[in-house]
């Protein structure tokens, strides 16, 4: 059988696609160059509804095992085999598929500050055009109507950043030394280190990778105005019906939009004191959760006056 050894199960804006981009690069590991496969998050075909742009995403998804498989097919022997799909631990229900599939997986996971990795998660979404709250309080105060419309999980920003819960659940099924948990900043301020802590993990070769790829680098500005209100517009309604026509179709009609959405470069925003204020409510009984089961102190992410650049970087997506 081809399936993987190892996941990066987690969490969405913290890294997963950079981590991904440089495990690739080591000579005893294979990742397959589908990135996100989804394999776990369905015990069959995906949903056909959601948000904005959620079914052209779940046309996506590798859910047949035989196509699954296939993604690790041409890993050279006696390498091992690994994917990314960082929602992995957010989705309870994923860790029995993976518990009865791979129960000998080992899984790491990467945490972010939970008030940040939702910022930049509504950021994402807000520059792809998809994101109709053009302020980050309000799109958080939407999530659970959002959820009750079954939109995807990437809509979620309160819920992804609850980590206790989800670790305390997944530690339920696999053991401790099954399971490495990073921290985002240690991957954007040691990365050397941080990937040799991987690579012992993974019982390969350390000192093989020393740097983190530029992944996902978007240095696009959207302001909230009237061009760009109805090109976002455009790009939701291209993204609640878009699966029904074949994916050059939809690029080729998509692509003229984005370019003129993203015609101003500067940096992203980052994460206010008063944002933070208003969203640490949301999270603080978890994080004392998480501190309780991973035995590991996150107290700084309790701050109301930490500078938000501290784990702002381009890598984080």
């Amino acid at each position: 059988m081809s399936l993987p050894d190892f996941l990066i199960a987690g969490v969405p804006k913290a890294g997963t696609t950079a981590l991904h981009a440089a495990l690739a690069g080591h000579p005893e590991l294979f990742l397959p160059p589908v990135k996100e496969p989804k394999f776990f998050l369905s015990d069959g075909p995906p949903p056909t509804v959601g948000g904005p742009g959620d079914v052209q995403t779940y046309q996506e998804h590798v859910w047949r095992r035989a196509d699954y498989e296939k993604l690790f097919a041409p890993a050279p022997p006696g390498t091992l085999k690994g994917e990314a799909t960082p929602f992995y631990l957010y989705d309870l229900a994923s860790h029995d598929r993976i518990r009865a599939l791979v129960p000998d997986v080992k899984l790491i996971i990467l945490l972010r500050d939970p008030v940040d990795r939702a910022h930049s998660n509504w950021t994402h979404l807000w520059v792809a055009g998809l994101e109709r709250e053009a302020d980050f309080l309000a799109a958080c105060r939407a999530e659970e109507s959002r959820k009750a419309r079954q939109w995807a999980a990437f809509w979620h920003y309160i819920g992804l950043g609850l980590y206790g819960r989800q670790l305390r659940h997944l530690f339920q099924r696999f053991s401790r030394d099954q399971v490495l948990l990073l921290r985002y900043r240690d991957l954007k301020d040691a990365p050397a280190e941080t990937l040799d802590r991987v690579c012992s993990f993974l019982e390969v070769r350390t000192g093989v990778l020393t740097a983190i790829p530029r992944e996902n680098v978007n240095r696009h500005y959207v302001e909230d105005n009237g061009l760009n209100r109805v090109l976002r517009g455009l790009l939701r309604a291209g993204g609640g019906f878009g699966h029904h026509f074949p994916v050059p179709l939809r690029l080729a009609a998509r692509g003229p939009l984005l370019t003129l959405l993203h015609r101003t470069k500067g940096n992203r925003p980052v994460t206010t004191p008063d944002e933070r204020a208003a969203l640490l409510p949301y999270f603080a009984e978890d994080i004392a959760l998480l501190e309780e089961v991973t035995g590991e102190s996150y107290d700084d992410w309790l701050s109301l006056d930490r500078h938000a650049k501290a784990e702002q970087s381009p890598q984080s997506r």
